[in-house]
Formats: structure tokens, sequence, C-alpha cells
């Protein structure tokens, strides 16, 4: 199984420089296109990934419209393949994935003190009750030898302080030295990851992708673990030649009837001949 935490597109706040923690900021139109370029990469990858069986996203419309593109392309692709089991596809939208509440600072511009926010602490809290509910269980069955479930992936698409808080909580339950490991590398490229919890970076629609693998039970342990190898972070290959849409279209608010730059390259809809 592959396990995949996903950061969100481009929002309004974002382009704006404001701090957007809880905050319902909506995607640009670049953050659109950044979705489903993103989605349709995941349903290119199924051959080697497997389908996608479940998606989780925190309840801000940035991640759920993130996360509904891929639902979408999975969708498609399934129905494509005449893939009933997996052609029913559901997000399921969990608040503890909300970003950090920066408070006071919240729709502030970057850089506003915000001593008041929500801690790290509290943020690994809501992390590990996600994990606990939603999570676990998914791992256990690959630790139980559910083979079935072995070749699909599982999404998480989110905000990228709480899927630092949500990597860190995953790692101490299932891979510590994958902790270790993400922390020395942080070191060697000059950064101290010893006084932060960022283990990763996510840009937007960046991805950080897990393999998950059954560990079988030993004198040590009484019965099989999950075990978790982070293969790549902060992934972009989906976002190369995307341009963004000109005269200030591409930064502002998305509307649907707005042309993009995608749309002119793709071929006009056919009118019905009438007789």
């Amino acid at each position: 199984m592959r396990l995949f935490l996903v950061r969100h597109g481009e929002t309004v706040d974002n382009v704006a420089g404001l701090y957007a923690g809880i905050r319902d900021s909506p995607l640009t139109t670049h953050g659109v296109l950044q979705a489903r370029r993103l989605a349709s990469h995941f349903a290119s990858r199924s051959s080697s990934i497997g389908p996608v069986t479940h998606i989780f996203s925190s309840d801000l419309q940035r991640a759920v419209s993130t996360a509904q593109a891929i639902v979408d392309a999975q969708v498609t692709k399934a129905t494509e393949k005449e893939d009933t089991d997996h052609s029913k596809l559901q997000l399921v939208q969990v608040v503890e994935l909300r970003e950090r509440d920066f408070r006071s600072a919240e729709g502030k511009r970057f850089g506003t003190p915000h001593s008041d926010a929500e801690t790290h602490d509290e943020m690994r809290a809501r992390a590990t009750d996600f994990v606990q509910a939603h999570l676990d269980p998914l791992l256990d069955s690959i630790s139980n030898g559910d083979n079935c479930k072995t070749n699909t992936s599982v999404v998480v698409v989110a905000h990228g302080l709480i899927l630092n808080s949500l990597l860190r909580s995953l790692l101490a339950r299932y891979a510590p030295e994958e902790m270790t490991r993400l922390a020395n590398a942080k070191l060697s490229s000059g950064s101290v990851a010893g006084r932060s919890e960022f283990l990763a970076a996510w840009s937007n629609t960046g991805y950080l992708e897990m393999k998950v693998d059954a560990i079988a039970s030993s004198e040590e342990t009484e019965k099989s673990t999950a075990q978790l190898t982070v293969v790549r972070v902060n992934v972009l290959d989906h976002l190369h030649g995307l341009k963004r849409t000109r005269g200030g279209i591409g930064s502002a608010k998305f509307d649907s009837k707005q042309k993009t730059m995608d749309s002119f390259f793709k071929p006009a809809a056919k009118k019905r001949r009438v007789d």
C-alpha cells in the first residue's frame, strides 16, 4: 500500500501573503489547475500504486476542492475500466485535519505576531486523533495480511503545518527510524531540525509518498506490524509545464465560467447537428 500526504492547491490568501489557518480561503484559478494536474497524475500512476481506496481531507474548501478533483479522476478511471469496486470512492472530510489556528493573526499579513496561535502540541494531538480513528484501522489491515489491500493507495489532503504534525505522529507510531532519517537529512541540508516541527516541506499540491509494508511477527513482537518508509518528499512532477493564466486570472478566486490557459488547448466541443 502507498500512503500520500498532500497539500492543497494555491489559494487567494497564499497569493495575498495572509495567514489562513482555519480561514476558509478558496483556491485560485491556478490552484484549481494544480489540483486537476495532481488528480490526473495519480490516475496515470494506477498501474504502479493501484487505485485510491480511501481519501480524507480537511473540511476547509481549499483541501476539499483539491481532494474532490482526485476523487473525480479516480472514479472516471474506474468507470472506464468497468471497475465497480473502486468507482464509488467517497471523500471523507475531517475537522482534525484543519490547518493551524493562528487565532488573532488569522487573515493578517505574514510576519504578524501570533503568540496566541495553536501550539504544536495541540496540533499533534489533533493529528494523533485522526491517525487513531482513520489510519490505524487501514494500517492494521496490511499488517494482518490483507493482501487485497497491498496494491492500493490512501490519500490525505490537508495543509502544510498540520501535515508535518501528522507525519510526526505517524512516524512515531510506525517508523521512529524514519523520523531520525528525515531529521538528519534536514540537519545535513543546513536546517536545524531539532528545533523545529518541520520534517518535510509541502508546496502547493506537493505530496509526500510513503510505502507501507507488513513486518512479520518475531520474538520481540507478538503480532505483525505495519512499517512506513518515506519514498519521496514534496513531489511536484505533475506541475511540469503548467503556466499561470495571465491578466490576473490565475491569481484570482477560481470562476468556473472563466477560461484558463489549459482551456485554449482543449478541442472545442462539437455542436449537435439539427436536421
